[in-house]
């Protein structure tokens, strides 16, 4: 059986969560109170049906605070009957939540009287401090729209269908901040920039010319290599350690030219002995 417990905060993109696992065959329960989690277990293991129920559950701040501080030995009890279990954790910054409660014109759960908006989204955080401390994999949505999110989410969870470690090497630009979700962040903004030559600007590092460009700068060669020797020796040892997700993150200033190529050329050199890892450009979408 797998076992998806998704949670953040309230517009972070849990509704979407669940409806990207719904439309790929889970079995998906929103605003699940957390205590009722074992007997899910026990229930999901019993059914007959299916030879490998796939069911994800939305925990969040609508559960009563005593559950959410009871998550980490529910979550062991779950782990205990060999679930292949993941915990999902969504967030934006304050002004990204801020800005979509106004526009959809929703009311935030843990609103009140006396409780405004700005106060709500900083208590939501307090309470699911006990989930956000075991989670496997965070996601950050500030910068995503949905399409960007549904992407994500396949990317990151459906390509995981068995126990082990996920990798995930993305490529991002400094521009539009660091990536939140990043276990490991390699700066490439000194190397030569494409970007700087008229015939390669409107190009990506996806593209031959920026590709051969690039090759030929003895700095990016050697920037490659040491970034290689790096995740060489030390990505296995985090597999070792029963890590379930990895990202590591190579950024360059607008994350279109040199970290997008060595983003695909260290997913190249690292895909075999690593056998579960992804790419992923995150701002050429």
């Amino acid at each position: 059986m797998r076992l998806i417990i998704v949670s953040g905060r309230s517009g972070s993109g849990k509704s979407t969560a669940l409806n990207v696992l719904e439309d790929n065959g889970f079995y998906c329960i929103d605003n699940l109170p957390a205590g009722l989690l074992p007997e899910l277990t026990e229930r999901a293991l019993l059914h007959t049906e299916l030879l490998h129920p796939q069911v994800a559950v939305s925990i969040d701040a609508r559960n009563l605070p005593s559950h959410l501080q009871r998550f980490p030995e529910l979550l062991a009890d779950a782990r205990a009957r060999f679930i292949q279990c993941d915990v999902v954790y969504l967030d934006a910054d304050d002004e990204a939540l801020l800005k979509r409660f106004s526009e959809t014109r929703r009311r935030h759960p843990l609103t009140n009287e006396t409780r405004s908006l700005a106060e709500a989204i900083q208590d939501e955080k307090q309470l699911l401090a006990p989930i956000t401390d075991l989670a496997d994999l965070k996601i950050d949505t500030t910068h995503l729209n949905l399409y960007q999110l549904r992407d994500a989410l396949k990317l990151r969870l459906l390509n995981k269908p068995e126990p082990g470690t996920a990798f995930l090497i993305e490529s991002f630009g400094f521009k539009r901040g660091m990536p939140v979700d990043a276990d490991l962040v390699f700066d490439v903004r000194c190397l030569p920039n494409p970007y700087w030559k008229a015939e390669l600007r409107e190009q990506s590092g996806l593209d031959q010319p920026v590709a051969e460009y690039l090759a030929t700068q003895p700095d990016v060669e050697e920037m490659y290599q040491d970034i290689l020797a790096y995740l060489s020796k030390w990505l296995p040892r985090f597999a070792a350690s029963n890590r379930a997700y990895v990202t590591v993150a190579i950024g360059c200033t607008g994350g279109h030219h040199r970290s997008v190529y060595l983003a695909e050329r260290l997913g190249q050199a690292l895909r075999e002995p690593l056998k579960n890892l992804q790419v992923r450009h995150r701002d050429l979408s």
